[in-house]
């Protein structure tokens, strides 16, 4: 697993951290050129059509390969990994490298007033249109995560001090109250109720109130937490959130939201949650894995089969888990990432696989990232359950 997980990172590093991703069509050079780029329909087929196609349309889309600063927190908190497990200072400095791209990566720091980080292309959904650079909560949350582990372990203030920073953002430019609910939204100035953005939002809250002795943070990210434990079905399930089309049960943001609830746990050293977390985890293990190991994406569904949903996996079974048995699933699970979706002579992950299809674009944040920081945790995790055998 070690030796697999170093060859993936070669090939990362072969193409200098940059990628394409299933969102960035809008990139696209030639689309940009025409006045169809204008229409919100026409930019949501677009980017449906680079993502959903099982051959890359990219280089015909024109559409350059980037470096997108989540992947880029992602990674630095693989390398981490690997360099708690070693000691080799070469993972130590290629983590400080992508840190200070990143920071040269913020939103504009006059309209936002703290560090906050946004996509590297523009975004459609169905709910918002979201333009190149603009902050959103997922990224912010995981970039900061990365460089205040960073800074720790290289005793780096600064990037301590821009990682905490960044919980200002979400506090005073994310914080929603609409209707009957209080939140954080995905972007600023969207409604848009989504339980595992809300979540991270409160998760990072809480961790950096209390790093901060701010009473207030702490405070408010603990009522926006209550308000998904209080929405948490009594199955211990989630939908994905409040708009009509958000309502679909699946894996991986399911493991987001019980991974939030225990770093909210954790840094206000509370057993609030301890119950909703319980039920969520019963409802995780019970419902998204097929016997032989395989991750499910939906409640109700297998397929897509993707990387992403191994992925998280790993982490919502040693984090908010941590069993012997919990364990032995994860051995599992990883085995059969293994056997499904790796290609040993790229060195790289597929991206999904349907019931008749296999799509093996390369995709480097939403695939390789997730692949190279999850199973640079689980060799930490294992190393370390296995010297305290010894």
């Amino acid at each position: 697993m070690i030796a697999l997980n170093s060859k993936l990172l070669a090939s990362i590093r072969a193409d200098q951290f940059a990628g394409y991703d299933p969102f960035d069509s809008l990139n696209s050079t030639l689309l940009r050129a025409t006045p169809l780029y204008r229409s919100e329909w026409v930019r949501l087929a677009w980017l449906q059509l680079g993502k959903r196609s099982p051959i890359n349309l990219r280089p015909l889309m024109r559409v350059p390969k980037k470096r997108n600063p989540k992947g880029v927190g992602l990674f630095i908190s693989g390398l981490l990994q690997d360099y708690l497990r070693t000691g080799a200072a070469e993972y130590l400095q290629q983590a400080h490298e992508l840190a200070e791209w990143l920071l040269t990566q913020r939103s504009d720091p006059e309209q936002w007033q703290h560090s906050c980080w946004g996509y590297h292309f523009d975004w459609q959904a169905r709910a918002f249109y979201v333009p190149a650079g603009k902050p959103n909560i997922i990224t912010t949350c995981y970039v900061a995560r990365a460089l205040f582990e960073l800074g720790i372990v290289a005793a780096d203030q600064h990037l301590i001090d821009v990682a905490l920073d960044a919980a200002r953002f979400i506090s005073n430019q994310l914080y929603t109250e609409a209707g009957s609910r209080c939140f954080y939204a995905y972007i600023p100035g969207e409604q848009a109720f989504v339980h595992n953005a809300s979540l991270w939002g409160a998760a990072w809250c809480a961790f950096a109130g209390k790093q901060l002795a701010d009473k207030e943070m702490v405070d408010q990210a603990l009522r926006v937490a209550r308000q998904s434990v209080e929405e948490q079905a009594t199955d211990g399930s989630w939908v994905y959130g409040a708009r009509h089309h958000h309502q679909f049960i699946d894996g991986f943001h399911t493991g987001y939201n019980l991974e939030a609830l225990c770093l909210i746990r954790d840094a206000t050293d509370s057993g609030e949650f301890d119950e909703s977390i319980r039920q969520g985890y019963a409802y995780y293990v019970n419902t998204f894995f097929t016997e032989d190991g395989t991750a499910r994406y939906y409640n109700n569904a297998v397929f897509p089969i993707d990387m992403h949903s191994f992925a998280q996996a790993v982490f919502t079974l040693l984090k908010v888990g941590g069993t012997t048995r919990d364990l032995q699933l994860c051995d599992k699970v990883v085995q059969r990432a293994l056997n499904l979706m790796y290609l040993p002579e790229k060195g790289q992950f597929v991206y999904q696989q349907t019931r008749w299809l296999t799509n093996r674009i390369n995709y480097t944040r939403w695939t390789q990232a997730w692949a190279y920081y999850s199973l640079a945790f689980y060799n930490r995790y294992r190393a370390e359950v296995n010297d305290a055998k010894d």
